[in-house]
């Protein structure tokens, strides 16, 4: 493990596919290389494949690991770096880390834990286990826990040195800037987990990279904000807020009830892929497709 190029992997944007859905309802492997290659061509130079705007939950074992393939496929003969999203039951997760090591990417993410009842301990806990399981790949938790003490992070990092960034997607940017200072601000890298509305709040706390999910749609636009916070340029980077707002107010409405079904919109009008998603999402009904073609409107595409 190269813990410096992939400390400089996560510093940038970290875009998440979608993944498109044949007539049949599975998945359309085809129309996901062509959106993936469509990210790279982009200027995209990382990605999370099975991550939550990819539908992670909704997918099937097997599918996961085709989503893993088909993108180490795609990627191989370019400097991407992959950071492949496990996560459900332990032995799932480690299986699915393990799956991606084999395929060759150099990276995973660990969703949230899902389970009614998740203490600190075990937290710790089930992190370490996965990480320890592949310590030839670099291990980045995503927290959406607002209760997680930050020192809980910092003994992560203690005990697994492969454990190199965080995706911190709590929406409170003094939570984020207190967190990140109590797990140690230099001993990993931290990305924005709630994508471009926050970039900018969380760089100012110590973010240097942020997920994104709107980088399927216009991934010109995610690097524009990205060049702006490089630079400490926060009034340009407001001004990309500013442009993208309307469609992601789209996609957190309702508690992000349609946060995958508002991008897949815009892809499907754009002629890329169709717009179905699976339960528990839905699709949107007609009336509002009006108004993610509308917050869209300008942007070039």
């Amino acid at each position: 493990m190269d813990r410096t190029a992939l400390a400089t992997a996560l510093a940038g944007v970290v875009a998440i596919p979608v993944i498109p859905f044949g007539a049949g309802g599975g998945i359309d492997r085809p129309a996901y290389r062509l959106l993936l290659r469509r990210l790279l061509d982009g200027g995209i130079a990382a990605v999370t494949p099975n991550g939550n705007t990819g539908e992670f939950y909704a997918l099937t074992p097997q599918e996961r690991q085709a989503v893993v393939q088909d993108t180490l496929a795609e990627t191989a003969p370019r400097p991407v770096t992959v950071i492949v999203g496990v996560g459900h039951d332990l032995p799932t997760a480690i299986g699915a880390a393990e799956h991606a090591r084999d395929c060759g990417a150099r990276m995973v993410m660990v969703h949230q834990p899902v389970h009614p009842y998740v203490s600190q301990d075990g937290w710790v806990a089930y992190h370490a286990a996965i990480a320890g399981a592949v310590p030839e790949l670099g291990v980045v938790p995503y927290i959406r826990n607002p209760l997680l003490d930050g020192s809980r992070m910092a003994e992560l990092g203690e005990r697994c040195p492969n454990v190199v960034g965080v995706k911190y997607a709590v929406p409170d940017a003094a939570r984020f800037a207190a967190f990140a200072r109590d797990a140690g601000l230099e001993r990993f890298v931290w990305l924005a987990g709630l994508a471009e509305l926050y970039a900018p709040a969380y760089f100012a706390a110590g973010a240097t990279g942020f997920t994104s999910g709107l980088a399927n749609v216009a991934p010109r636009i995610s690097l524009d904000m990205l060049a702006a916070l490089r630079a400490g340029d926060y009034p340009g980077a407001m001004k990309v807020w500013e442009q993208i707002r309307a469609f992601e107010d789209l996609r957190a409405a309702r508690q992000s009830a349609d946060n995958v079904t508002v991008v897949k919109e815009a892809l499907a009008a754009l002629g890329l892929c169709r717009r179905e998603v699976r339960p528990p999402s839905s699709a949107l009904p007609r009336a509002r497709r009006a108004e993610v073609a509308a917050a869209v409107e300008g942007w070039g595409l």
